[in-house]
């Protein structure tokens, strides 16, 4: 089974996969019930999680329930922990940009939320835009949700100015990236065409960049006050463990 899930997630195509997902899910799922491991999201437990990866599989990572990855159940437990995001009693404007699966439902059943999806091609979005060019007005958001993006975009630093220009003052920006934190710096490499050769170095053929530490420090540049929020290491390790997070990963928490 799992290897099966593994070929269908590695050769369908995005659009037509959230699609199959609809079917599909339920069954895997109800395949992989068991205790070990649960997703924070849903409160769904299985006796394992399914791999994924594009150059390199990680094992037990992606929720039969939900189809969240690490990066996504973290994001979910510190939004639900730390934040304001499912409670506040004023209705939040939240612009969410590539909308992923976990979330979409979830955030968009929000009484709390004035939720609004953007992205070039996801079959999920309200408005397809350019996240270098956003048709939206200045302060306008109070939430802007843009994760594992900008390394797709060759003029991140076009990209990151609008994000700061349609966020509300006093709003957050949450920037998740895949980073490699052994880099002091990011790394790009124009020349490098194929794309074997560059899934093999950038994670994805489709990768711009590999950010490293800098990644924060370029964020401040733009004009946003950044926490590098270390979240893993305030969670029991038991947690991290049962709901399958990647010790160490960082959630860049971004203000104006």
């Amino acid at each position: 089974m799992k290897k099966l899930f593994k070929l269908i997630l590695n050769t369908i195509p995005r659009p037509l996969l959230i699609r199959l997902s609809y079917i599909a899910r339920p069954i895997i799922a109800f395949s992989l019930k068991g205790t070990n491991f649960t997703d924070p999201i849903d409160g769904k437990s299985f006796k394992s999680m399914l791999p994924y990866g594009y150059e390199t599989q990680r094992n037990n990572v992606l929720s039969p329930s939900t189809l969240s990855l690490e990066r996504h159940r973290l994001l979910w437990l510190y939004l639900n922990d730390k934040t304001d995001f499912f409670t506040s009693i004023e209705k939040k404007k939240v612009l969410h940009f590539a909308p992923e699966q976990a979330f979409y439902k979830l955030f968009r059943n929000q009484k709390n939320l004035d939720y609004t999806t953007t992205d070039l091609f996801s079959p999920l979005a309200d408005v397809k835009a350019d996240i270098c060019n956003l048709p939206f007005e200045d302060n306008q958001y109070d939430v802007i949700l843009c994760n594992h993006v900008l390394e797709h975009i060759p003029d991140d630093t076009k990209a990151m100015q609008e994000l700061y220009r349609v966020l509300k003052p006093g709003g957050m920006a949450i920037l998740q990236i895949p980073q490699d934190l052994s880099r002091a710096t990011t790394f790009a490499d124009d020349s490098i065409t194929d794309q074997k050769e560059r899934a093999k170095i950038f994670g994805q053929y489709d990768h711009v960049r590999i950010y490293g530490r800098d990644y924060f420090d370029k964020l401040r540049t733009i004009g946003f006050q950044v926490i590098a929020e270390d979240y893993t290491s305030k969670i029991a390790p038991e947690l991290v463990e049962k709901y399958c997070l990647a010790k160490g990963e960082i959630i860049p928490v971004c203000f104006k």
